[in-house]
């Protein structure tokens, strides 16, 4: 049923959860109307809204103490880390292609794939053909109309005008802070974001690093499974690779084995994720590096293990610091082959004022 979240435990045992029983626990009931309302699908309706926030509110969000604006890159700036992407940086960047391999590392789009909420992915073929036969070569033709979030679904590129943070009053548009201090009042409509669209993000072409947490571990972790910083540097030094050789701009992405779930029991899949946690996130922001990614829905640990947090590496990294985020990645071909280097290559599609992007990010041997 959509209403329901399946936990399927590590011995097979399932149990379910409501997902309105899960919402009213959170204390989301009757909350400054349309203002919250997107709180209550998708990923985020696991998110955790405590009693304090339910009620009218001009304190400071836990976390955040000061503004975070304007951004490194100037106060006129939209497309935030991808900012790394200079020339210098691809050339440098292009030296490390050795075998010339290409790698696609993004998931099949298709109905059955785990989506989250009343988020939808439909495909339709109209006629069979579309149209035609046309001329004397008798041509014929398809066509698809596909409906479906375009940036949320699927192998997802998160654009910089997804997260925000509630600063001031619950519901003021004015105080919703999103990358480089923007406002959801300045940003917000119907038609499109008017700032901080995806189609103002810069192509990627950086060094990754992938780290292959489920060696470390000795197998796949489990939702609510914290990646610390410390965690990161044991699997680098496992792998043979020196912290040193992360540089700023570089990607980061992490195999958990929580990707292995996909299509084969999306329920477990959606019910949270292991992942980085804010020390982890600290140690992205101190190496300045501009993209996060993993083969989870999310990248982030869900749920915190401060479950009064909520998606807060999300706003630490995106809002705060303009570091882009790449979810539900594949990773499976590199393992095999034991590439944890290489390079990442992605062009988010320039839907003007979309919150995010699909499409097939590649890596490069």
């Amino acid at each position: 049923m959509q209403n329901e979240i399946k936990n399927v435990d590590q011995d097979g045992g399932a149990a379910s959860t409501d997902r309105r029983t899960l919402l009213r626990t959170a204390g989301i009931a009757g909350v400054a109307g349309a203002a919250l309302a997107g709180s209550m699908h998708g990923k985020f309706s696991l998110a955790p809204i405590s009693e304090a926030q339910a009620q009218t509110s001009t304190s400071m969000p836990k976390g955040t103490d000061k503004p975070w604006w304007p951004s490194k890159w100037g106060k006129d700036d939209e497309s935030g880390a991808s900012n790394h992407i200079t020339p210098a940086k691809v050339l440098d960047a292009a030296k490390w292609i050795k075998d010339g391999k290409i790698y696609k590392i993004g998931r099949v789009y298709e109905g059955g794939m785990p989506l989250f909420g009343p988020r939808a992915f439909v495909l339709r073929i109209p006629g069979s053909p579309t149209g035609g036969p046309f001329g004397d070569n008798k041509m014929v033709y398809h066509d698809e109309f596909l409906t479906t979030e375009i940036g949320q679904t699927g192998t997802q590129f998160d654009g910089l005008g997804h997260i925000g943070i509630q600063l001031g009053r619950d519901g003021d548009k004015n105080e919703m802070r999103f990358y480089n201090g923007f406002t959801a009042q300045e940003i917000s409509d119907a038609y499109g974001l008017k700032k901080l669209g995806v189609e103002k993000l810069k192509p990627l072409f950086t060094r990754a690093h992938l780290v292959d947490m489920v060696a470390l571990k000795g197998g796949m972790m489990d939702a609510g499974q914290e990646i610390t910083a410390a965690d990161i540097k044991a699997a680098l030094a496992k792998q043979n690779i020196p912290e040193s050789d992360i540089k700023p701009g570089d990607a980061i992405m992490f195999h958990t084995g929580w990707g292995s779930l996909w299509m084969k029991n999306n329920d477990r899949f959606n019910s949270g994720e292991p992942g980085i946690g804010l020390d982890a996130a600290k140690w992205v922001i101190e190496k300045d590096l501009a993209l996060t990614g993993a083969d989870t829905w999310a990248v982030e640990v869900v749920p915190n293990p401060d479950k009064s947090l909520a998606f807060v590496v999300h706003a630490e990294l995106q809002t705060k610091y303009g570091i882009h985020n790449h979810e539900n990645l594949m990773f499976d071909e590199l393992i095999a082959d034991k590439k944890y280097q290489f390079v990442y290559c992605f062009a988010p599609a320039p839907i003007k004022g979309a919150t995010g992007s699909n499409g097939c990010p590649i890596a490069i041997t």
